[in-house]
This record gives structure tokens, sequence and C-alpha cells, in this order.
């Protein structure tokens, strides 16, 4: 039980960093001269990032689960937000076909887009686990963490 509660917050934690990356990505889009939407950039792009986050954790933890951050390589990783990205693509294309559209058109007008934002969030996600992992300390006696020492004999 406890399992899945770490992995439902960290997946909700991968979503919030997501959307928070991707709300600055949007904000940065609002700028380009000409481009209109019914939502801000900003918030539209914040919860798609949030979603995408949450569906590549779901991913990793069920494709990648006992693995540590150093066994994994991060084309593999970016490849796996690739996917993430993706997937949330065909939920567009869902959504369109429930809506009467055409589904290829939404397919291939947000596939490569969410599918290279995804790869992107993922390994940067990935650098930034792998930068945050504990290092060892130095002994207080100046020497490295995990060398033996020998210690000097006694002479009773």
């Amino acid at each position: 039980m406890r399992t899945w509660v770490r992995r439902v917050r960290g997946a909700i934690g991968m979503g919030l960093i997501w959307g928070v990356a991707w709300s600055f990505a949007g904000g940065l889009l609002a700028r380009v001269p000409g481009l209109d939407s019914d939502l801000p950039f900003p918030l539209l792009f914040a919860a798609l990032g949030f979603v995408t986050g949450i569906i590549f954790s779901g991913i990793i933890a069920t494709i990648e689960s006992g693995r540590r951050n150093d066994h994994i390589s991060l084309p593999r990783v970016a490849g796996w937000g690739a996917v993430g990205g993706v997937l949330l693509s065909g939920i567009f294309a869902v959504s369109a076909v429930l809506g009467g559209r055409s589904l290829w058109g939404e397919v291939l007008l947000f596939a490569p887009a969410l599918a290279l934002a995804g790869a992107v969030s993922a390994a940067g996600s990935l650098a930034l686990a792998r930068r945050a992992e504990p290092r060892a300390l130095p002994d207080p006696n100046g020497d490295a963490a995990g060398e033996r020492r020998e210690l000097p004999a006694r002479h009773d």
C-alpha cells in the first residue's frame, strides 16, 4: 500500500514540475506576435505539462521499475517522455473524433510537438534527478567517505 501512495505522490510531483516548466514555455510562446488562443498560453501549457508528466511517471513506474537513475540511459528516458507526449496527442485525437473532426489532422498537428516537449522534459528530469542523488560526504577527519582507515597499533 505504501508503494502505491509513494508512486501517486511522485506522479503528482512530476506533473507539477512539468506543468511549471511547460507554463514558462507557454509564456515564451505567448510573446510571439500573431498567436492567439482561447486560454492564456501559460495556463494551457501548464495543464498539458501536468498531464504529460503524470503519463510519463506512469510509464516509468511501470516499465523501468526497480532500476536506479544511473542504470537508465538518457536517450531511453527521452524516448519514454516522447511516448508520453504522443499518448497525450492521442487523447486529443479521441476528443476530436468525438467532436466530429478528423482524427489524423489532430494527431499530425500535436504529436510531433508534444513528443519533442515530452522528450526534453524527461531528459531534463533525469538530469536533475541524477544531480540530486545524495553524494558521499567526506569524513570529519578529512578522509574520503567509504575508505577504510587503518588504526594505529596499540602498544601497551
